[in-house]
């Protein structure tokens, strides 16, 4: 189900679209968040979201709202902020008593972990696929710092060849700053979880990290 999702800003409320999927009695429901390249409707979050929904959990899509104004980059992190906080007041009233999670692609995970660090949404745990530990080849610029103020759980889900995190040190240590972290290392993977010599489609691809997520979800429930 496709809906608006008003969004409080301080130059005022805009709408972004969501979408709601899922179970009629679902276990757990997660709000998931894209990478800054593509809005909610590319297709690894659309496959990534039907292998969670054919697990059991409801899931709620959004757009940011640089994307739904048609720009390209990402806005003020604020922005990004409160819109995580309406999402996830949205799953929450459309999925009571389910806990919700968060999700999200790049730098959607990443405005997920600073939400929960400022206490700003209060997630059963949070999932980050590809998280941007720093820009490609910039290991001196890491993104870290807010981490170890993030409460709840935390997956990292990470490509073995992503520039992102490499290197693979970085990261092993900005995990072990968390107070309940874990990574997820998907061998030969790239930034979008592709591996070389193996073509498929991003959908695919999306779904085929449903089953990781669903697994520590459950360990975590």
């Amino acid at each position: 189900m496709t809906e608006q999702l008003t969004v409080d800003l301080p130059s005022g409320e805009v709408a972004v679209t969501a979408v709601l999927e899922g179970p009629a009695e679902p276990w757990a429901a997660i709000a998931v968040a894209h990478g800054a390249g593509a809005g909610c409707g590319h297709p690894f979050l659309v496959g990534f979201t039907r292998g969670l929904n054919a697990a059991g959990v409801a899931t709620l899509r959004f757009n940011f709202p640089y994307v739904e104004a048609g720009r390209r980059m990402p806005g003020p992190a604020p922005q990004a902020l409160a819109t995580w906080q309406a999402a996830e007041a949205a799953l929450r009233r459309r999925v009571p008593g389910a806990p919700v999670w968060a999700a999200g692609k790049s730098y959607g995970g990443r405005m997920a972990s600073m939400a929960a660090a400022e206490g700003l949404i209060s997630p059963a745990g949070l999932v980050y696929l590809g998280y941007p530990l720093h820009p490609p080849g910039r290991p001196d610029k890491p993104r870290v710092a807010h981490l170890p103020d993030v409460g709840p759980p935390q997956l990292f889900v990470e490509g073995t060849n992503d520039p992102f995190v490499d290197p693979h040190e970085q990261l092993a240590d900005a995990v072990a700053s968390c107070r309940d972290a874990a990574v997820h290392w998907i061998d030969g993977g790239n930034h979008s979880f592709e591996v070389k010599g193996r073509k498929r489609p991003a959908d695919d691809v999306g779904e085929s990290l449903a089953p990781i997520v669903v697994a520590w979800m459950r360990a975590h429930s």
